[in-house]
């Protein structure tokens, strides 16, 4: 499009229009994947009549002239060409110096400052990138130096050797180990972890066992906005606000800014100043560039990845003939119904990998999962959801329509859940006040009967791994669809539990006889739906502390509401339970009956469902919670060897070892 004179003007016509229909003071542009002479070219006549043509809109219209802005790379030249700065610098009012993700743990086998402001032993630093833009000839004056407000985690080789530049193998906490500061903060807090500050990259870094967290804190925040004042910069830009803990690192950054701030142009953030991020080009969100530049970067790890896939596709065989009531679809199939996958297209992303929206030619909507190229997940999950889930048939669970190994990927094919998953409404100021407590009785009753289904109907008993708030789809009537099946595991009807050495699941979900020894039941699908629960009558997150002193866990903070008869303390405010026959008090008393430390003390689903539906059942008083913070010293100490398997919030446990 960019190189097409036509198809320019029409964009910047639309841009300028779409500003001002909304009331936007102007125009931020990102291109941050441009890196041949050509695209540079382009990029610079692109600029050049956007200018023009804001100008011309301001002289023939009485309203103030638009802003126009582009974030930018770290430095001023790309991979084989050099941005156009002249251009930039005639056109742009200012530029936002994108100074962070010059190390990831998809890519780079070693703990990195991502966002380093300096390095002495390579140029891939913050001070590298405005100096060469500055001496490019770009007036520091148009420089914005960004701030991430988020870090990224590694999984340490060993333990005890946790400096910069440590042995690393890939991310932990997160797919991807992005964490945003928030968590970041939780994390130290729930661990008790100490920060270190290294003044030789300026960065801070925090080790929690296995766990390697590289980001910037308070002091490193004060450093990077006295750098920009003293380097005259415009002034600083934070990725992103919401990623704060409690306004600390804005505050920090504020209070940092020098006498400009007076003038109300240190930029903190660009809801300071209401100027439009649109999507323009290739795409405006710099997210998707770094997801881009992130493959890029690991394409020999990713085509070593591929053959190590297709050698276990063509010993696993043709499974098909296990399954003839699925679908098999070629990839031509999944990109035609997916638009090339698009990004507008994009569900969400998970452990797997990403999930599209698609419609097949005879208009069926549908939902694609594509493994990820940086997934945890292999091979053997995709093989073991396409198994079982074809032999699953429930209303409550969400259903197969085929898959796709075409050109050595691995995609699954489901119904399309219009309604997208429970804790898309659970945690949404907005959104919470649509479901109701009538909805919500009616979801825990569709999770029940799901869960009994595996558990009691079908002809194996299922054990799911991971059942949580993500992976509860609502249809078009909000009807709830346990979904995920990849890390389930089957046992006939004459098992108790099992032994595995491989943990999987997701923090917050996951019993303690699992986290510990590795053991699996029944009673593991109960304890995470205790969780569950816990969260559709609250509200709240696990991951989150909470509490007067926002010192407890989701479940002390439960328990001690409830031994203190002030259970309606810990409700969602919005719920009223006054005409429903399902009450709040009762279901948290079956689910702190269901999180309860031994295995043994937590009620079957079938006992659940009889004490949900009945409100004549017995429900005995439950004992105190698992992973509580009351135990004894002793017991705290035992729960710190959690940490090296487990990560936090919704995020995946990492630890893989042999079985």
């Amino acid at each position: 499009m960019v190189s097409n004179s036509s198809s320019r003007k029409s964009f910047v016509d639309s841009s300028i229009k779409l500003a001002r229909l909304y009331g936007f003071q102007g125009l931020d542009f990102s291109w941050v994947s441009a890196n041949t002479s050509s695209d540079m070219s382009n990029m610079a006549t692109l600029f050049d009549e956007w200018r023009s043509a804001i100008d011309s809109e301001t002289r023939n219209s009485s309203q103030s002239q638009l802003i126009l802005t582009a974030a930018v790379p770290y430095s001023q030249y790309s991979e084989s060409s050099i941005f156009p700065v002249d251009s930039l610098r005639r056109n742009l009012n200012w530029l936002h110096v994108m100074a962070y993700d010059f190390y990831m743990p998809t890519r780079e086998n070693f703990t990195r400052a991502h966002a380093a402001l300096y390095d002495p032993a390579s140029n891939v630093n913050a001070d590298f990138g405005i100096e060469s833009w500055i001496n490019g000839g770009l007036p520091a004056s148009k420089l914005v130096l960004s701030l991430p407000f988020y870090g990224y985690a590694w999984k340490l080789v060993n333990p005890k050797d946790n400096i910069i530049g440590a042995p690393a193998s890939g991310p932990a906490i997160s797919n991807d180990g992005e964490v945003i500061y928030k968590d970041i903060m939780n994390y130290i807090q729930r661990y008790g972890a100490n920060s270190v500050y290294n003044a030789t990259y300026v960065v801070d870094y925090c080790t929690v066992g296995s766990t390697w967290i590289g980001f910037d804190d308070v002091e490193v925040v004060k450093i990077k906005v006295s750098y920009a004042r003293e380097k005259k910069l415009l002034g600083y830009v934070v990725w992103q606000v919401p990623y704060d803990d409690n306004w600390v690192l804005s505050q920090t950054a504020y209070a940092n800014g020098g006498n400009r701030q007076k003038k109300g142009r240190l930029f903190l953030i660009s809801i300071l100043i209401p100027i439009a991020l649109v999507m323009i080009l290739l795409g405006v969100l710099t997210y998707y560039f770094r997801r881009v530049k992130r493959k890029k970067g690991g394409m020999v790890h990713v085509a070593k990845k591929f053959k190590y896939k297709a050698n276990h596709m063509a010993a696993a065989g043709d499974f098909n003939s296990n399954v003839p009531n699925l679908m098999v679809y070629t990839f031509s199939d999944v990109e035609v119904a997916t638009d090339r996958f698009s990004f507008e297209n994009k569900l969400g992303e998970g452990g797997y990998g990403p999930v599209y929206k698609g419609v097949l030619p005879d208009g069926q909507e549908i939902a694609v999962k594509k493994l990820s190229k940086a997934s945890t997940q292999g091979f053997e999950e995709f093989k073991n959801e396409v198994m079982l889930t074809a032999k699953l048939q429930h209303v409550n669970l969400v259903r197969l329509l085929g898959f796709c190994i075409d050109r050595e990927e691995q995609m699954l094919v489901y119904d399309y859940m219009p309604n997208k998953s429970l804790d898309s409404y659970l945690y949404d100021p907005i959104r919470r006040h649509l479901l109701d407590w009538k909805k919500r009785v009616e979801i825990i009753e569709g999770v029940t009967q799901g869960l009994l289904y595996l558990q009691e109907y079908s002809r194996l008993t299922i054990i799911h791994r991971d059942l949580k708030a993500s992976n509860i789809l609502l249809d078009e009537d909000m009807k709830p669809k346990i979904s995920d099946f990849g890390m389930a595991r089957i046992f006939t009807k004459d098992e108790v539990e099992a032994n595995t050495g491989r943990i999987v699941g997701t923090y917050g979900y996951v019993p303690p006889e699992y986290v510990k020894k590795g053991i699996y039941s029944t009673k593991s699908d109960v304890y995470s739906f205790g969780v569950l629960l816990l969260q559709i009558i609250s509200g709240k997150r696990s991951a989150h502390l909470h509490g007067l002193h926002e010192n407890l866990s989701l479940l002390d903070f439960a328990h001690e509401l409830w031994t203190e008869g002030k259970g309606m303390e810990f409700m969602d405010p919005t719920l009223d339970d006054t005409t429903s026959s399902c009450k709040l008090l009762r279901c948290m008393q079956i689910a702190l009956l269901c999180v309860q430390e031994n295995a043994n003390d937590r009620p079957t689903m079938l006992e659940v469902s009889a004490m949900l539906r009945n409100e004549t059942t017995a429900v005995a008083i439950p004992k105190r919670p698992a992973f509580s913070t009351k135990h004894s010293e002793d017991e705290q100490k035992k729960s710190s060897l959690q940490l090296e398997i487990c990560s936090i919030d919704t995020s995946p446990i990492t630890q893989v070892v042999g079985r």
